[in-house]
């Protein structure tokens, strides 16, 4: 940001002085090489822009594409360690506990399903690669049946829902510790309420301070779409809310 900052002062810096002498040279000659030099200035800097953009775009894929390499390897560790379980049920004959163990399995898959139907891509991939960008929060995810947000919502309202979700959970993981030697617990749950799309936080054990928690999240996403119900934030609690914009879909929600 600093060097940014001092290229962009620097060429400005350039150009009023270029153009300063412009004002005060008198031979025509002198006057088209000052304007030749400054829109060679000018185009070395849009090329210096396009090449930092350029590299800001590069940097940003390769932290995607390892965010989503790291995902993904957690996904197959945990299948790899289900699978172990069931292979050592089967091995000591142990079958009465096979059920609840292929019930987690299924309950688990039925969750990323969930996620996966959102229909919002940026919050599918923040919330599938949760655990390997936020290793202090414990999130436990719950959806309603069929949620699709994409019906329902749209693309503006979508965006800020999303950064919403990421702004409350991220002042929960800075203020809602009582220490930060602890792993917070925190649960969402997202359903529909009326004509509203509600998600819902629930923070498991005592909250170190509840208003200024509240209070923090109103901050992070004022301006936004999105509303807050702060009517459980002394037990943890708080709710995110924002009415279906998409006006064919409302009924949706009802």
């Amino acid at each position: 940001m600093k060097h940014r900052f001092m290229v962009r002062a620097m060429f400005v810096l350039l150009a009023a002085v270029s153009l300063t002498l412009a004002y005060f040279l008198k031979s025509p000659i002198g006057q088209v090489l000052l304007c030749g030099a400054l829109f060679v200035l000018f185009w070395v800097y849009v090329r210096h822009l396009r090449k930092t953009a350029e590299t800001e775009r590069k940097h940003l894929l390769e932290s995607i594409q390892r965010t989503a390499s790291a995902t993904l390897g957690h996904h197959r560790h945990d299948w790899m360690n289900d699978l172990q379980i069931l292979y050592g049920y089967i091995q000591l004959r142990k079958i009465d506990k096979l059920a609840d163990c292929v019930e987690r399995i299924k309950g688990r898959m039925a969750v990323e399903s969930k996620i996966a139907r959102l229909g919002i891509p940026a919050l599918v991939f923040y919330l599938q690669s949760f655990r390997e960008v936020n290793g202090s929060v414990q999130l436990e995810i719950d959806i309603e049946d069929e949620l699709q947000l994409d019906g329902l919502l749209t693309v503006e309202e979508s965006e800020e829902l999303t950064e919403a979700i990421v702004e409350t959970v991220r002042v929960f993981q800075f203020n809602g510790r009582s220490s930060w030697g602890e792993t917070l617990q925190l649960k969402m749950s997202m359903y529909r309420e009326d004509r509203d799309v509600v998600v819902r936080f629930d923070q498991t054990g005592s909250t170190a301070n509840p208003e200024a928690l509240a209070r923090h999240i109103d901050e992070g996403i004022s301006g936004m779409r999105v509303r807050t119900d702060r009517g459980d934030a002394a037990n943890g609690s708080l709710r995110l809310r924002v009415l279906c914009g998409k006006i064919n879909e409302v009924n949706a929600c009802l």
